[in-house]
């Protein structure tokens, strides 16, 4: 959480846990550049909600409900807890989305996000393609 917290400080954004009501597990205020999310969570839940909020706000999203705005959230949350190595390593010991998800200490719905960003091409995994065809960030090979 400690990272969560000072991405958002380098965002500009304050944090605040409090009750909310069901069914809201979390919220960015753009005009008081605030997230708030709800004290009951757990920690792969916090961890979810505090990113996906974040990236509300790291898109400067005003407007709520948008599926288009919710769909980048979600990337954007998969891209900043996922780590890609640690992904590897815990598909490679079993390749079930709550394993992974658990393993990540995130939720599933937010593998699966990130499982719709890689590419797999006879048995090499390659995730964010950048600068052009068959550049990669990240690589790794099925055993």
């Amino acid at each position: 959480m400690r990272e969560l917290l000072a991405h958002a400080a380098s965002l500009g954004i304050a944090v605040h846990v409090a009750h909310l009501p069901a069914p809201f597990r979390g919220f960015y205020d753009g005009e008081k550049r605030m997230v708030v999310y709800d004290f009951t969570l757990t920690l792969a839940e916090r961890r979810c909600v505090l990113a996906h909020e974040l990236g509300h706000a790291f898109h400067d999203h005003r407007c709520r409900g948008d599926k288009a705005m919710e769909d980048a959230a979600d990337v954007y949350a998969a891209h900043l807890l996922i780590d890609p190595v640690e992904y590897a390593r815990a598909e490679a010991i079993h390749p079930s989305v709550d394993f992974i998800a658990e393993e990540l200490c995130v939720e599933p719905d937010l593998v699966r996000v990130f499982q719709r960003s890689i590419t797999r091409l006879r048995g090499v995994t390659y995730i964010r393609p950048r600068m052009g065809a068959r550049q990669y960030r990240h690589s790794w090979s099925h055993a």
